[in-house]
Order: structure tokens, then C-alpha cells, then sequence
């Protein structure tokens, strides 16, 4: 599975102690994420992480485009509530594209036990050019 890990800044160490916990699961898929979220991840865990451009950058279009063009099977995303930033409407691309999407705790972590479980094998019958 392709899986995209995103944090705005507030939620950066929340997405570290997360990928900390789940490393032995993600480790077994692909992983790409938005430039500091990316370094720090890898600093923290070894896990093998694509980067992209920093957030401010472009690197939150670059997913998304992957998103568009049905490259990216799964969506984690720690946003911050509070933050006046704009951001990419990434629910509405991924109810577009049919990719889970989580963006706090609790939702990712359904998702990343569903993803060890298997009940997201679903998604290569969607891309079988990317069977496992």
C-alpha cells in the first residue's frame, strides 16, 4: 500500500510517537510525506519514507496530486484544529477517490489496525498493478 503521512506543526510529535508505535506495520508499505513530517519520521524510527517538498512548499499539492491521479492508497493526516492555515481540501479528494483518510489519533489508528488486519486489501483490486 501507498500511504501518505502528513502533520501540520502542532502535530508533528504526535505523528512521530505514532510511526514509533505502528513502525512494525508500516514498515511493510510505502510511505511518503510532506518534508519535515518526512525527516522527522525517519530520524525518529528508521522507517524508509519518500519526501516531498515541505508543506508551505508544495509538498501538500504533491499528495494531493498523487491522491488525483490514484497513486496513494491510504491518507494520515494530524491536523491541527486550532491553526488558521489554509490547507488542500484532502476529505474532499479522498471521498472523490474513495482512499481512507484519517486525521487525528483515533482514526488512524482504526485505520492502521484495519491495515494490518488486511481489511484494506480492497484497494488492489482498485490498482492490481500494485498487488503485493
Amino acid at each position: 500500500m501507498e500511504i501518505a503521512l502528513m502533520a501540520d506543526d502542532k502535530k508533528k510529535e504526535l505523528m512521530i510517537q505514532f510511526c514509533i508505535a505502528y513502525a512494525g506495520i508500516l514498515s511493510k508499505h510505502n510511505l511518503c510525506a510532506t518534508g519535515a513530517t518526512a525527516r522527522l519520521i525517519s530520524e525518529a524510527t528508521g522507517l524508509t519514507i519518500e519526501p516531498y517538498l515541505g508543506g508551505i512548499q508544495g509538498g501538500g499539492e504533491q499528495v494531493f496530486a498523487r491522491i488525483s491521479c490514484d497513486e496513494i492508497d491510504l491518507v494520515i493526516y494530524f491536523r491541527d484544529p486550532q491553526s488558521a492555515e489554509e490547507s488542500l481540501d484532502f476529505s474532499r479528494i479522498c471521498d472523490v477517490h474513495n482512499i481512507p483518510y484519517a486525521t487525528n489519533l483515533a482514526g488512524a489508528e482504526v485505520l492502521i489496525l484495519a491495515l494490518q488486519r488486511g481489511d484494506l486489501d480492497w484497494r488492489y483490486n482498485v490498482r492490481p498493478s500494485k498487488r503485493r
